[in-house]
Formats: structure tokens, sequence, C-alpha cells
């Protein structure tokens, strides 16, 4: 078990490195808010983390601003992916809380691609913990121009 603000986790960083997951590089504000795991399953790519208490609300829950930049950066992954990693920028995103989410708890993100197009992407993504449906997201991205050299 891990300790982390006085409340102990029975996931930690071993355990899912065990389980075939590995850290998302990243940077700027999502390296600040935590740590994100991806699983390769097949052809597609699962996303994680673990709801640490720094991230619960008042009623010691998942805060679901944490869940909203989780869904988001998640499916920017998932639309990037089929993107050739050319930029891209969100556009629209929109949740649906479902459940709440215990801190202790991993929470999946499980994004697919609703349809491409030369300018935009569509996103749709189930953020679970287990079999359990947590929240649900939908978003669009716009393909960007690469920057000028």
């Amino acid at each position: 078990m891990n300790e982390v603000g006085g409340t102990l986790l029975a996931i930690t960083h071993q355990t899912l490195v065990a389980d075939g997951w590995s850290l998302v590089e990243t940077g700027g504000f999502v390296e600040i808010v935590g740590q994100i795991y991806m699983k390769h399953d097949g052809d597609k790519v699962r996303y994680g983390f673990v709801a640490e208490p720094r991230f619960r609300n008042r009623r010691d829950v998942l805060h679901g601003g944490y869940l909203s930049a989780f869904a988001d950066r998640t499916l920017a992954l998932a639309a990037r992916r089929i993107n050739d990693s050319r930029l891209q920028a969100t556009i629209e995103l929109s949740i649906r809380f479902v459940d709440a989410v215990q801190i202790g708890e991993f929470v999946e993100s499980v994004p697919e691609v609703v349809r491409k197009t030369r300018a935009v992407i569509f996103m749709r993504g189930t953020m679970m913990v287990g079999s359990r449906i947590v929240a649900t997201a939908d978003g669009i991205w716009r393909i960007l121009a690469p920057r000028p050299s």
C-alpha cells in the first residue's frame, strides 16, 4: 500500500507497471495535476490515473474538474495518435458525470474516434472504475497548421 496525504492507496506505481501500464510523458498543466498512465489494449490505448486525496472535493470524492482535465487530455492523446502528432486544439468538450469516484480508485479512460475530417476530429470517451461508468465525454479537436519555422 501507498500512503498519500494520510490515506492508504492500494494501487501503486509498481502494481500498475506490473499490470502493463506505463506513465505518459507530458508537460505543462497536465504535469502539474498528476500522473496519467497508458496501456495498449490491442489496437486501442487506454489511459488511467489514481484518484489521490489531493484531487478530492468538499464531499471527499474526486473533484469533477480533475475528471474533466483527464477527459480532455486523454481524448486529445487519442486524437493525436490518428493525426500523425500534428498540432491540434480542443474547440469543444462536453462532460456528463455519472457516478462519484472515491479517493484511491483507479479511473480509466477509453477514448474512441467518432469521425476525422481534414480540419477536425470528433472524439468520444468513457471514464470507468472497473466496469462502473463514472463519466462520459464528447469533444471536437481542430487540426492546426504547422508552426512557422
